[in-house]
């Protein structure tokens, strides 16, 4: 699975994209955002709240009870707002 951040939380994680090899009993976007935030302090702050980000996976804008593969491209992202 590819990882992609952006923004801030490019910033808190420290890096912008990452390859993770998909633990098994993870099938879902909120089990994949429950599982980083034990991969360490930048990922569990970054993570903490989920009102925060937003997620697309396969580029596609999708909830946290979306159903992800290892083969996805999940990309993490702060809310857009215009003006």
């Amino acid at each position: 699975m590819t990882l992609l951040y952006f923004a801030w939380l490019r910033q808190k994680i420290g890096k912008s994209e990452e390859q993770l090899e998909l633990p098994p009993h993870i099938t879902t976007l909120a089990e994949l955002v429950e599982y980083l935030r034990g991969q360490g302090s930048g990922y569990a702050d970054t993570l903490a709240d989920t009102t925060r980000i937003r997620a697309a996976v396969n580029q596609t804008h999708v909830g946290l009870d979306t159903a992800i593969r290892n083969t996805d491209e999940v990309a993490f992202f702060p809310p857009v707002t215009g003006g």
